[in-house]
């Protein structure tokens, strides 16, 4: 069965930073590629960035440019996320997924998913 488990949320002012962290079981991680989406209230889900399997490529969506880092330790089957320069509008719950690993940077190829951990940005 697999397991994606998100922590690092949590409550942060404006221009602060945050480390959320995803530890996957039940798959076999480094065949995956992993992303991090989020959701806010009235908003559609939207991938944040992803990693390809072995970590070489990336992907961010153009808000979170320069500002966001997305890093995975294959050792440790952990994915994460460094937000630093938080904004309000990044203020959502982030969830993390893993996709077969030829689909890491399509938003649709998704097929596992986290419970999903919430961030809150005070301005």
């Amino acid at each position: 069965q697999v397991q994606l488990v998100e922590s690092g949320g949590g409550l942060v002012q404006a221009g602060g930073s945050l480390r959320l962290s995803c530890a996957a079981s039940g798959l076999t991680f480094s065949s995956y590629g992993m992303g991090w989406f989020r959701q806010a209230p009235g908003k559609e889900r939207e991938l944040v960035a992803a990693i390809s399997w072995g970590g070489g490529s990336t992907y961010y969506v153009d808000s979170v440019k320069g500002r966001f880092t997305i890093s995975r330790n294959n050792a440790k089957n952990t994915v994460y996320l460094q937000m630093n320069s938080l904004k309000p509008e990044d203020a959502a719950v982030y969830y993390c997924a893993a996709a077969p690993s030829a689909y890491w940077n399509n938003k649709n190829g998704y097929n596992y998913w986290g419970q999903g951990t919430q961030v809150t940005v005070s301005s």
